[in-house]
């Protein structure tokens, strides 16, 4: 295999037909951001549609807003908009909460809608939070259930008449891997369960048909690949099949039928509606609908086809630069992969931060994975090599053996 060059890089992106979309987002131009898979860059429409928000909307027209400019329904326009990117129809997803409190609500739902069954069954890999919020619902409910975690590879063979739900990350978030959505959910189904899929890692980084694979619940964060801010609104998605069947344990105003005649009974609204709880976030969700237009505009599998090139760089030129630096390769195979790698160091934190520190930002997952996220619409062919070189130099003078960067921050 002949040696990758930089100009080999530059002459990649000049062919990209993703690389216009580059100039929608802001970008430090003395930094290469590695970490779109934690949180996603600035779209510059978003601060437009901020600021229209904050002057016009709340400044100007204040409480008329909420049907001048259409507050109320922003949650619904907005899930419709990411119902397009997870395979859903317009009234199948919400923009609500966040992520662990979606996955509460649509946990607790599965679990009614299943009496009779006592098991939530997931993967000791899947991210900490979707365990710790079925663990807490399980005390809630006074221990009567079980969390069973089952490794990955062998979940389908551990679906059977006790499992009320299957509740997986569609991409894990370390290795990447990415499991078989339809094969799962049709396991699921199969054994008279539910399957609720966390679509955090895969949301807007590559096609994803909830429908086609008959998924019953999802759940997923706005502020990864969907470029909605820090602390962005969540979505939920509950097949039209079972929304009017769906009693959600936080039953606030905003699901309620009748919102505004302020019954002191609760009646839930029909369809997927009744899954809102509290009166929606207006600016942070404001933020997240602008960026989805941005989303919108791009071919998913052009994303895709750049996200696993990326990859396959940057692994590549890891090998060719850095490869007696002892790093291992924490990710999943290619085409098995989301738009993530992980580099395995047991010094990885120390050498993340020294890599921050030369303005390449990616980010650490313990106990030892370097980890960097490509997001095509703005990750250039040239920012791998640049991140890679970087690597080699930190790695080459061992700048990563400094106290400074040995000492852990809150977050890594």
């Amino acid at each position: 295999m002949s040696r990758i060059t930089r100009a080999d890089c530059e002459a990649r992106d000049r062919a990209d037909p993703l690389a216009p979309f580059r100039q929608r987002f802001v970008l430090p131009p003395d930094v290469v951001y590695l970490d779109g898979n934690s949180l996603g860059a600035l779209p510059k429409a978003a601060v437009a549609r901020l600021q229209q928000a904050v002057d016009r909307e709340w400044g100007q027209d204040l409480i008329r807003s909420w049907n001048l400019h259409r507050w109320i329904d922003l949650p619904q326009r907005a899930g419709a908009k990411i119902g397009r990117l997870v395979g859903a129809k317009a009234n199948e997803v919400v923009v609500a909460d966040s992520t662990s409190v979606n996955l509460f609500k649509l946990l607790a739902a599965a679990l009614r809608l299943k009496p009779g069954r006592r098991v939530i069954l997931s993967e000791p890999g899947n991210f900490p939070t979707d365990l710790y919020v079925a663990q807490g619902l399980i005390d809630m409910l006074g221990g009567k259930h079980e969390l069973k975690l089952v490794p990955g590879e062998r979940i389908a063979d551990a679906i059977d008449e006790t499992v009320a739900v299957v509740s997986l990350t569609h991409v894990n978030y370390k290795s990447g891997r990415i499991h078989d959505m339809a094969a799962v959910t049709a396991k699921a189904h199969a054994a008279g369960a539910l399957m609720l899929w966390d679509l955090c890692h895969s949301a807007g980084a590559l096609p994803v048909d909830l429908n086609a694979a008959k998924a019953d619940l999802a759940v997923g964060c706005g502020y990864k690949y969907l470029n909605g801010g820090p602390g962005a609104p969540a979505f939920l998605f509950v097949a039209e099949r079972h929304q009017e069947s769906i009693r959600p344990p936080l039953s606030g105003w905003m699901g309620h039928a009748h919102p505004f005649t302020f019954d002191i009974g609760y009646e839930p609204a029909h369809g997927i509606a009744r899954n809102l709880c509290g009166t929606p976030p207006v600016l942070s969700m404001s933020t997240l609908d602008a960026a989805l237009d941005v989303m919108l505009e791009a071919d998913m599998k052009a994303i895709r086809a750049k996200s696993l090139a990326l990859g396959e760089l940057f692994l590549a030129l890891v090998e060719q630069e850095c490869g007696r630096h002892g790093f291992a390769n924490g990710s999943a195979p290619q085409h098995e992969r989301g738009s993530q790698v992980g580099l395995l160091h047991p010094e990885g934190y120390a050498i993340m931060q020294a890599l921050i520190a030369r303005g390449v930002i990616g980010d650490f997952r313990a106990p030892d994975m370097l980890r960097f996220g490509f997001a095509p619409l703005y990750n250039r062919f040239v920012d791998a090599w640049d991140a890679v070189a970087a690597l080699k130099a930190v790695m080459d003078a061992r700048a990563w053996d400094a106290p400074k960067f040995k000492t852990r921050a809150a977050v890594t």
